[in-house]
Order: structure tokens, then C-alpha cells, then sequence
């Protein structure tokens, strides 16, 4: 059986690689805000592919079920992902603020 999706690798076991990944590129003079953009434009992009995944297929326009659930599951991800960078960013401001009182 094919793997239209390419989600199985050769060695039998799901590809890693077909799940989304933060990217941290190690460039000098990056800050932490611009890699934190960067990142919050790639949730955004996802998003927006997981919606437009959605609607196609409502509108008969896409009959891959399987690349659709697909698009919803790395959009979530990548939500899920930013949340705890978040919280992590938060708990880590509350912990600085108890430090200095």
C-alpha cells in the first residue's frame, strides 16, 4: 500500500518529519521577539490552511479526507505548541516578579 501523505517512513514507523516542528533558527542578531513572530506567522499560516482545507472540502472542492485531517491536526499542534511557550513565558514573568519584592 502507497503512503499518498507521506507520513510512514521506510523503517515502518510514522515520519517525525511530517509534524510540525518550532523553528528556532540559530542566527546571530536574532531576538527573541523576532523568532517569536516568526513563529506566531507560522501558527497563523497553519491556521488559515487548516480552515481553507475545511471549507474546500465542505464545498465539494477537496474529497482528501485524510489531508484535512491532517491540515486540523498540525494547525492544533502548532496552537497547542505556542499555549505552553506562553505559559512558560508567563510563569517565568511571575517568577522574576517575586524575585524582585
Amino acid at each position: 500500500m502507497s503512503d499518498p501523505l507521506g507520513l510512514i517512513g521506510g523503517s515502518g514507523g510514522v515520519n517525525p518529519s511530517a509534524y510540525p516542528r518550532p523553528v528556532m533558527k540559530e542566527t546571530p542578531g536574532a531576538s527573541f521577539k523576532d523568532v517569536l513572530l516568526q513563529n506566531l506567522n507560522e501558527v497563523n499560516k497553519a491556521q488559515q490552511d487548516a480552515t481553507r482545507a475545511v471549507e474546500d472540502l465542505a464545498t465539494g472542492q477537496r474529497t482528501d479526507l485524510e489531508g484535512v485531517i491532517l491540515a486540523t491536526q498540525k494547525a492544533d499542534n502548532a496552537f497547542r505548541m505556542l499555549q505552553a511557550l506562553r505559559n512558560k513565558v508567563v510563569e517565568a514573568y511571575e517568577e522574576v516578579k517575586q524575585i524582585r519584592t
